[in-house]
């Protein structure tokens, strides 16, 4: 009879114990690969991962998004440098001249002297032959100043008003959003490429065209605010100043034109005076009715033939 030793029992145990560790690893391996997984993209609107049971099979791994960046950091979104300071530049002045017309001439060409350009301009002559123009301007931000000094020399400033509107922090949100949405695109991009299914395919499609367009609006807010932060914008309002005394010479259309206000004029006021009088105008009116009436009457009193006297009896 064959005897064992006891460290040979022990050896065979320990052996036992690892082929069965292996086992038992394999079989979880070959297990896994037959599962399929499959990621699913954030949500837009909540920020959190959802996964239809429709798009695909199995188990999932939500994958998290890039977290929003804190605008007060002024940080882009992945990654860890300051951001530039966003400012759009307006400017509102108002300017008296001796010749509308030439005056927007000089303000054009100080426009082109700096690759500017006249984005709108519009003319206004009044009935007094009083003439008046609003010209808007769109220049680099890096030559506001001194556009808007050039304007201010061509006459009379009466009133100006200068606007640096700090839009930093609206274009770092925009960029972490962005960010985002490219992030959930890339994700539905990879779902799509794992899809089987027609109708899981449709799925996908519809969330990857819903998050396109949301990125076609956010990008054009974003062209917007560079266009705006770019080319500042100069609104000026031209007017030509009144000579002293009212203007020279005689102007028989002016004469015209005043003669018509007046006569207009006079035509208000009889309306409205008679309006104001009107219960006045009722008033006296019933009392001479009153009267005719009463002296008609009494009139016809008088004219009434006298009784015929009885004869006398003899």
């Amino acid at each position: 009879m064959f005897f064992m030793s006891r460290g040979s029992y022990v050896t065979i145990a320990l052996l036992i114990l690892v082929v069965s560790i292996i086992s038992a690893g394999c079989t979880a391996l070959s297990g896994g690969d037959n599962q399929k997984s499959l990621v699913s993209a954030p949500d837009l609107a909540t920020g959190r991962t959802s996964y239809d049971a429709g798009i695909a099979q199995g188990s999932y791994t939500p994958v998290p998004t890039h977290a929003p960046v804190v605008a007060g950091n002024h940080e882009t979104a992945g990654t860890d440098d300051a951001i530039e300071q966003k400012l759009v530049y307006t400017a509102q002045v108002n300017v008296e001249v001796t010749d509308v017309p030439a005056a927007v001439d000089s303000i054009k060409t100080i426009a082109a002297g700096k690759n500017g350009y006249v984005a709108s301009s519009a003319f206004n002559t009044l009935y007094n032959d009083h003439r008046t123009a609003t010209v808007v301007l769109r220049v680099a931000a890096k030559d506001f100043e001194s556009v808007l000094e050039g304007v201010k020399a061509i006459g009379t400033v009466t009133s100006s008003n200068t606007k640096g509107e700090d839009v930093t922090a609206e274009y770092v949100d925009l960029l972490a959003q962005k960010a985002s949405y490219q992030n959930q695109l890339a994700q539905y991009n990879e779902i799509m490429k794992k899809s089987e299914k027609v109708e899981d395919i449709i799925k996908v499609q519809e969330q990857i065209d819903r998050v396109r367009t949301s990125l076609d609006r956010l990008e054009g807010r974003m062209r917007y605010l560079d266009n705006r932060i770019d080319l500042a914008t100069i609104t000026v309002s031209l007017s030509e100043k009144v000579p002293v005394g009212g203007e020279p010479g005689h102007s028989f259309i002016r004469t015209i034109n005043e003669g018509i206000s007046g006569l207009v004029g006079m035509i208000d006021f009889l309306i409205v005076a008679f309006f104001t009088l009107l219960p006045l105008i009722i008033i006296g009116l019933a009392v001479y009715g009153g009267y005719l009436w009463y002296q008609s009457r009494k009139a016809t009193k008088g004219l009434k033939p006298p009784r015929p006297e009885a004869p006398e009896k003899k």
